[in-house]
């Protein structure tokens, strides 16, 4: 059974940091593409990023590019995503992805 749990959400103010973990069982996560997507109040879920599984080649969003990381550690079966410089645009609930699975999400809110 495929399981999602992420964690480190919150509260952070404008050109703050957070860094959201995601823990992953239930299949081989070290051959598994895994992704970010987010979801803001009365919006559709928007693609965030993607990992390769073994290359770790990453994929970003525009509206992200260059502010947020992804990454993985395979020997802990977690996925991170590392979001820098924060704006109130980034408020959403954030996501782990495994094809069509997702995590519970995590609050992210960005305001001061």
């Amino acid at each position: 059974q495929v399981k999602l749990v992420e964690s480190g959400g919150g509260l952070v103010q404008p050109g703050g940091s957070l860094r959201l973990s995601c823990v992953a069982s239930g299949f081989i996560f070290s051959d598994t593409t895994m992704t970010w997507v987010r979801q803001a109040p009365g919006k559709e879920i928007e693609w965030v990023s993607s990992i390769i599984s073994d290359s770790g080649s990453a994929s970003y969003g525009d509206s992200v590019q260059g502010r947020f990381t992804i990454s993985r550690d395979n020997t802990k079966n977690t996925l991170y995503l590392q979001m820098d410089e924060l704006i109130p645009e980034d408020t959403a609930v954030y996501y782990c992805q495994k094809g069509s699975i997702r995590g519970q999400g995590p609050q992210v809110t960005v305001s001061s």
